[in-house]
């Protein structure tokens, strides 16, 4: 079966790989990625590894080298020595909400019950209407922040 996508790398691309590895002053994973696509580089200069091999010599998955492969074909070898950042997620709580929370989690436990627990306070807190759905890991952090 062939791959679909194979990385052949640029003289430029080459060199710059090689002197990551070279200098060894970048993060780990950058290293290794760099040997790692080196290694893989069907080029005329690349020694053309198969995922085995490179998987076996630098203690990689294979899923790892095939995703790792896909996205330099199609970003850049280059890309893969970045971080991508993470985009910022919605807040379920804002101020305000965060505030009721805070007002019943210093209220009186609901009957039956010694105190609140994060689980019964998510439970209240929907049943409340402040939120539509929540996690009680969600309340855990709420609470857990010093101000």
């Amino acid at each position: 079966m062939s791959k679909k996508y194979v990385a052949k790398l640029t003289p430029e691309e080459r060199a710059e790989l090689e002197g990551v590895v070279k200098k060894g002053k970048a993060a780990g994973w950058k290293i290794q990625r760099a040997h790692a696509l080196l290694k893989l580089d069907a080029g005329p200069k690349g020694p053309g590894w198969t995922d085995r091999e490179v998987s076996e010599a630098f203690g990689i998955t294979i899923r790892s080298l095939e995703n790792w492969r896909k996205q330099a074909v199609e970003e850049g070898p280059l890309s893969l020595l970045e971080r991508k950042p993470m985009p910022p997620r919605a807040l379920k709580l804002d101020g305000e909400k965060e505030a009721r929370l805070t007002k019943l989690a210093c209220s009186k436990a609901p009957p039956g019950y010694a105190r609140w627990s994060l689980r019964l306070l998510a439970e209240h807190v929907v049943e409340l209407e402040i939120v539509e759905s929540v996690s009680h890991e969600t309340i855990r952090r709420v609470l857990k922040k010093v101000r």
